[in-house]
């Protein structure tokens, strides 16, 4: 039997404390930050998530602890590349962030408690660089999720780290046939593993639906291409995307659970609500529900508007490839408007975190001192 994860010794008044206590539904911290996730984990989160974005952003918010811990590093290893001192950065935060979650690990027998790290971006070309990088990151602690974009090479590495056991979650990802395509590639992955004599049940795989990031791709085509859609459509378009996912991975009992992100509006939390689902929360989103009066009720059933579907199936061709199962092929996914958007951010962002790693040990003498 799996153990109930403890009950948060903090004594809060918090609806997302209350959602993970009377549904099923999780919530996770969308950052590795050490006191938001504390004080996320207070109020029942079981996971959290990190990113070149993120790290860049930890890297400011504990900039005691980050700025010298990187000068540090880099007069300790002289022939470290700016490229060896990111990464070293990033798996001692991912660490850090994994200490944190290691009660929740602990008491649920692994079944949840795990900090998602992703793979270099900039790999997403190659499985095998991917692979290779997932390995390394999986062996940094025993609660691991290493996050993979949900491409045609990604879904390759997908199954691969799945057959060697890695807890794997599925990034970059926006569509009903990206999830249905993430799935599949962890069962081929799972068989692998049992085959090979390991517990397939004790894997925790995550797909990832990015809603926020689904809307705002329809918000720019509506704008783009002058297109006469509902005003209330373009944002509920993530919405009815995961649940158009929901019943079938509920129907077709895939091992991997589905995980809202990119928070946009409260919306990605209320209609959400109610399913075996994980919502990540950047920090900000986390005070605002739970200042906000609202109380979670299960919404994951309420269909969304069948004349907003309709108008967005009827006027945005990539919100029909998006919701149809077979809507598209994983040869397309890497092209797919959202996708590329955000495989460019990623990039630019772990480049961007480059620059803020090279900015600490080799400082600017032309800038303005602070």
């Amino acid at each position: 039997m799996v153990a109930t994860p403890p009950t948060p010794t903090v004594s809060v008044d918090s609806a997302l404390l209350r959602m993970t206590q009377r549904t099923p539904t999780q919530y996770w911290n969308d950052s590795c930050a050490v006191a938001e996730l504390e004080h996320a984990v207070a109020r029942g989160a079981t996971g959290a998530t990190s990113n070149p974005s993120i790290v860049h952003e930890v890297l400011r918010k504990e900039s005691a602890h980050w700025l010298p811990r990187v000068r540090e590093l880099a007069t300790d290893h002289p022939d470290w590349s700016e490229v060896d001192l990111t990464w070293a950065i990033a798996e001692e935060m991912a660490v850090r962030g994994a200490a944190v979650l290691m009660p929740v690990f602990t008491a649920s027998d692994g079944r949840k408690g795990r900090l998602s790290m992703q793979v270099n971006p900039a790999n997403h070309r190659s499985p095998t660089l991917m692979l290779e990088q997932a390995r390394r990151f999986a062996a940094l602690a025993p609660n691991m999720q290493i996050k993979f974009p949900n491409t045609a090479p990604g879904l390759a590495a997908i199954e691969e780290a799945t057959a060697l056991g890695i807890n794997i979650n599925a990034t970059v990802s926006f569509s009903v046939p990206q999830a249905i395509a993430a799935a599949d590639a962890v069962e081929r992955g799972l068989v692998r593993f049992a085959a090979a004599g390991g517990d397939a049940d004790a894997i925790t795989p995550v797909i990832t639906l990015m809603v926020g990031r689904m809307d705002d791709w329809v918000k720019l085509l509506v704008e783009r291409d002058a297109i006469a859609l509902h005003p209330d459509a373009a944002n509920w378009a993530g919405i009815a995307v995961f649940k158009s996912a929901v019943p079938i991975f509920h129907e077709r009992g895939y091992h991997a659970r589905l995980l809202a992100a990119a928070y946009r509006s409260v919306l990605h939390w209320t209609e959400l609500v109610g399913g075996d689902v994980i919502l990540t929360m950047p920090f900000a989103w986390q005070e605002r529900f739970d200042a906000s009066g609202i109380e979670p009720k299960s919404r994951i059933d309420v269909p969304v508007d069948p004349e907003l579907v309709a108008d967005l199936l009827e006027r945005i061709p990539d919100f029909r490839r998006a919701y149809e199962p077979e809507g598209m092929t994983p040869d397309e996914f890497e092209s797919f408007g959202p996708s590329a958007r955000t495989l460019r951010t990623f990039i630019k962002s772990y480049h961007d975190l480059q620059g803020a790693i090279r900015d600490v040990y080799l400082p600017d003498p032309d800038a303005k001192p602070a």
